[in-house]
């Protein structure tokens, strides 16, 4: 499994097939989607063909979301990373409850948006976060992106943010 990103605490690494459990279990856990606006897993196959067809595709442009993993003990606590979303490069992350509010999420985006912008050369990356996910919010302002007004994304009410490579 090739590892994408290292940082200080954590270990950014491709997903393969066999991480369907994984996944599956990040996204049945409470609260992990309630600001986000898609379907539910229904199975350990669903997430694997999320896997095959949404996340692998990705990886050919040298961007995905990348499974994230602690150094110390090498346990998943989420993903993280890049995505070509409607002509335009989107960071997204989702970790378990239990890695909330250490950090995590700061850490992995930080890393994954200088990645973006110094080892892809991308000139503008996006994030969008519900209006009422304030903890997100919060981890694209830390990490430097630039509040660029609200809107609505896939039927939900969400504020958008922009990093452009020249600001690093």
């Amino acid at each position: 499994m090739p590892i994408i990103l290292q940082t200080e605490r954590l270990c950014l690494r491709q997903f393969t097939e066999a991480d369907a459990p994984i996944i599956y279990h990040l996204n049945t856990q409470p609260g992990v989607l309630q600001y986000v606006p898609e379907p539910l897993l229904t199975s350990e196959e669903h997430a694997k063909e999320v896997i095959i067809n949404i996340i692998l595709p990705q990886y050919k442009n040298n961007l995905g979301r990348w499974a994230v993993h602690l150094k110390g003990n090498d346990e998943f606590i989420g993903w993280c990373g890049l995505k070509l979303l409607n002509n335009e490069i989107d960071l997204g992350y989702r970790f378990l409850p239990s890695a909330w509010g250490k950090g995590y999420a700061t850490e992995a985006a930080k890393a994954a948006l200088q990645y973006g912008h110094q080892q892809l050369q991308l000139k503008k990356i996006i994030a969008h976060a519900h209006v009422d996910n304030i903890a997100s919010q919060k981890v694209l302002e830390k990490i430097g992106m630039q509040f660029v007004g609200e809107g609505i994304d896939e039927g939900v009410p969400v504020k958008g943010y922009a990093s452009f490579g020249n600001m690093l």
